[in-house]
């Protein structure tokens, strides 16, 4: 064999075994790299040539009943820092400072925390996330300094409805409101992606054609049943009632009778949920459904329906009103602390007489008072969708005794919300039917169909369509021609019941002297309803009456209300004192009489009280008298009062008496004048 050629072939071989060695180098080196060290040297790469982000999809949106916003969000940018990166913490946080609205203390702070990641602003303005994006470029901080997307949220309206939809915190999380009762449907969607990015953080490569927003079925659209113009009608005079009466607080609910729908809810003092951190957390509550109190007087609508539908008493039967009833050693007067003697049941309701409802509690008795109160969806909460609703409080029927079934009956030792109270006066209106009330209206997908929407739901039927009837007719003429005159809009056919309920303590026990909570609740027009109202007045200045204070705002609001929804005067003129139901007294009215004079005089006769229970107490002090309330009054019977009461009667116009020149109950020097207007 040649020579060369063993050479070149022994050659070729440990060519082979070199360039074999060579390839299981390799082979062993790329298995190590991709089985041992792939997952680290991947990560590794993913951190060199781009980053993680997390994309947050805006906030749903909350509208009215009518799309007009109350609540939106927009994607804005949010400031971080990466610790790691920062070179000159000093400086970075003297050009931070003045575009940030913060203090070089405070993004030292921030950055000091270490680690890769750290908020410096969050939920910028455009304006300045241009300026802090125009400094990184010229100072070269892209590799520390970079921008995440968040949803921020705005309140177009400020406090309109505040107290209704509530206020998002830092991180999209609903915190009141129907902000955080439906917090899952309209919480914007956080999704994780990775970018591919050059050195200044700019996507690249297919990166570029990422897409974000909404995904799905997330961030739903929440339309209340509010409407915004009737919640401004009612915020405006919630606002004239705070400056002329100064109380600690005012709420107002406006209802659908015939659907449960929440119409306009509000409360004062309120707050800008734009700002909501300015304001302390007991003026975020909803005082609609959160706050319990007595009723007083108002609640005497649900003890007549009971009276009426268990046969108890008729608009037509006689009592007796000695002024004052003892019920287990208490005594139990009326507001003036009078006798107002042989009157009628309609003119017991239309006086607001604290004698007559005690007794005809006590002939109902503790278990179909508190049932009837429990029909009318008194003591369990409603279950409207708002967080911190309460249930109110009632009495245990096996526990009470006569003076706990007396004073129930005029609306005292029971608490209830506002929102209970509107809805049992909605039942009336409602021709006894019992409904649940609502204040959303439909809940929207992203792509705009529906996903859920509000049905009317019937709770139970109250009382019986005929005695409905007959109670509305007497809930009218408290409006027309009793208590309630100044709730009153002419040519309009109003019903309702005022209040004027004294304050518990705070510890429970007895009550509040010269603290009071005034209200008015009613519906209208009578012949088809359209509106349910409650004002209350919590705490007034001065004049603390329900008839006085509460009713004129109920009727500002009632007037306004029916020209914007275009609602038509009554047909019928609205009753007055001579359209009271035809006497025929009967043998049960006869004995409706004497079962009454004959529980007066054994209540009377009783020991003297251990304390006394009134609606409106009046202290005068000795040598002094007190200005009775003319309102309602005809001009005999108003001359009568001011010359019991030892002043000079002076009177202006014919008919009742609609205005009088000095607040009823102010303590006057005896002789004084007083004016009193009437009106046909």
């Amino acid at each position: 064999m040649n020579p060369n050629r063993a050479k070149v072939q022994s050659n070729i071989r440990w060519l082979v075994v070199f360039l074999m060695i060579g390839m299981i180098i390799v082979i062993c080196r790329y298995a190590w790299l991709q089985l041992v060290q792939g997952s680290e040297l991947a990560e590794r790469m993913r951190y060199q040539v781009g980053q993680d982000y997390l994309v947050q999809s805006p906030r749903g949106a909350i509208v009215d009943r009518n799309n007009r916003e109350l609540a939106v969000s927009t994607m804005t940018k949010s400031l971080f820092v990466d610790p790691n990166h920062v070179e000159n913490p000093e400086e970075l946080a003297a050009d931070l400072a003045p575009l940030t609205g913060k203090t070089v203390e405070d993004i030292l702070d921030d950055i000091s925390v270490g680690g890769g990641f750290s908020w410096i602003k969050r939920r910028m303005e455009q304006s300045e996330y241009e300026a802090i994006r125009t400094l990184i470029r010229e100072k070269g901080y892209a590799n520390c300094l970079g921008f995440r997307d968040e949803a921020k949220r705005y309140y177009p309206n400020d406090v309109l409805a505040a107290n209704v939809i509530g206020f998002v915190g830092t991180d999209d999380k609903g915190l009141d409101g129907i902000e955080q009762a439906l917090d899952k449907y309209i919480k914007g969607e956080v999704t994780e992606s990775f970018l591919y990015t050059d050195r200044q953080s700019r996507p690249i490569l297919e990166s570029i054609f990422v897409r974000h927003g909404y995904q799905g079925d997330h961030c739903k659209t929440i339309q209340l049943t509010i409407d915004s113009a009737i919640q401004f009608i009612v915020e405006q005079e919630l606002d004239r009632a705070m400056a002329e009466n100064s109380p600690l607080s005012i709420t107002c609910i406006v209802m659908d009778p015939k659907t449960g729908e929440v119409l306009a809810m509000g409360s004062r003092p309120s707050y800008n949920p734009n700002r909501f951190w300015d304001y302390g957390a007991e003026i975020w509550k909803n005082l609609a459904v959160s706050f319990i109190y007595e009723p007083g007087s108002t609640f005497k609508a649900v003890v007549a329906g009971a009276a009426l539908q268990e046969g108890v008493v008729s608009p037509n039967q006689i009592f007796v009103d000695p002024g004052y009833v003892m019920v287990s050693g208490k005594k139990i007067q009326n507001w003036n602390g009078e006798s107002f003697g042989t009157v009628t049941f309609t003119d017991v309701i239309k006086n607001s007489l604290n004698t007559g409802f005690a007794l005809v509690g006590l002939d109902l008795g503790a278990e179909k008072l508190t049932d009837y109160a429990k029909k009318f969806g008194f003591g369990e909460v409603t279950g409207i969708e708002l967080p911190g609703e309460e249930a109110g409080i009632l009495f245990e029927p096996d526990y009470m005794v006569d003076s706990d079934i007396a004073t129930m009956a005029i609306g005292q030792s029971i608490a209830v919300t506002p929102l209970q109270l509107v809805t049992a006066m909605s039942a009336i209106a409602n021709d006894g039917v019992l409904l649940k009330p609502h204040i959303v209206k439909t809940i929207r997908n992203a792509n705009g169909t529906i996903f859920s929407e509000t049905k009317v739901e019937e709770v139970r039927r109250s009382i019986e369509s005929a005695t409905d009837k007959t109670l509305v007719s007497l809930l009218e003429q408290v409006v027309s021609s009793g208590g309630g005159g100044k709730a009153k809009v002419k040519g309009y056919r109003i019903a309702g019941k005022t209040g004027t309920a004294q304050k518990i303590r705070e510890d429970g026990i007895g009550y509040q002297e010269g603290r009071y909570i005034a209200s008015f609740c009613g519906f209208a027009p009578v012949e088809n309803p359209r509106l349910a109202l409650l004002v209350m007045i919590d705490d007034p200045y001065g004049n603390f009456y329900g008839g006085q204070i509460a009713a004129p705002v109920a009727g500002r609001i009632f007037s306004q209300i029916f020209r914007y929804m275009r609602i038509e005067p009554s047909d019928t003129p609205a009753a007055n004192e001579d359209d009271e139901v035809p006497f025929d007294v009967g043998e049960g009215d006869a004995a409706g009489s004497s079962n009454y004079s004959s529980r007066s005089n054994q209540r009377n006769s009783e020991v003297e009280p251990q304390r006394e229970i009134q609606t409106d107490p009046v202290d005068v002090p000795e040598g002094n008298t007190y200005v009775p309330n003319f309102l309602g009054k005809s001009i005999r019977e108003a001359a009568r009062l001011a010359n019991e009461a030892g002043l000079k009667f002076e009177s202006d116009g014919s008919g009742f008496a609609v205005e009088q020149s000095i607040e009823p109950n102010t303590i006057v020097e005896p002789g004084r004048a007083v004016k009193v207007y009437f009106a046909p």
